[in-house]
């Protein structure tokens, strides 16, 4: 039986660089960092400790993998971030300058905002539907 997503890979240009935007200003929880050797390592980060769902960080290691870093989701929003606060969340983060790409807007489904990392990849910062009513 299929019980959840595991890992989702992220490609990303240097592992240091992305664990300090994504731990340092996201505040994304550090699983787990293993050197695997020859410059490669398994590194994987969650939004908090109890999420199921891990993003596992790549170091993008050829020119099509570089070429493909931020175009994972071919331009669209492909990442969807749950805050059980959205307003305290959007604040903080945007005060540790997240790239956010609009004002906060209420849909049908969530309190909603996009942002970009600095790897292009677009996310959307999703809240309670209540939350900006």
């Amino acid at each position: 039986m299929l019980t959840h997503l595991g890992l989702i890979s992220l490609l990303v240009p240097d592992y240091d660089e992305a664990l300090a935007y994504y731990v340092g200003v996201l505040g994304f929880v550090l699983r787990e960092d293993t050197d695997l050797g020859q410059g490669k390592r398994w590194v994987r980060i969650a939004p908090s400790a109890a999420a199921e769902t891990s993003l596992l960080l790549a170091r993008a290691a050829t020119p099509a993998q570089v070429q493909q870093m931020g175009q994972q989701g071919g331009g669209r929003v492909w990442l969807f971030l749950h805050s059980d606060d959205f307003a305290a969340d959007y604040a903080r983060l945007r005060a540790r300058g997240v790239a956010f790409l609009e004002e906060p807007r209420q849909e049908s489904y969530a309190a909603v905002v996009v942002f970009r990392d600095p790897y292009g990849n677009k996310w959307d910062l999703l809240g309670p539907p209540a939350e900006l009513t």
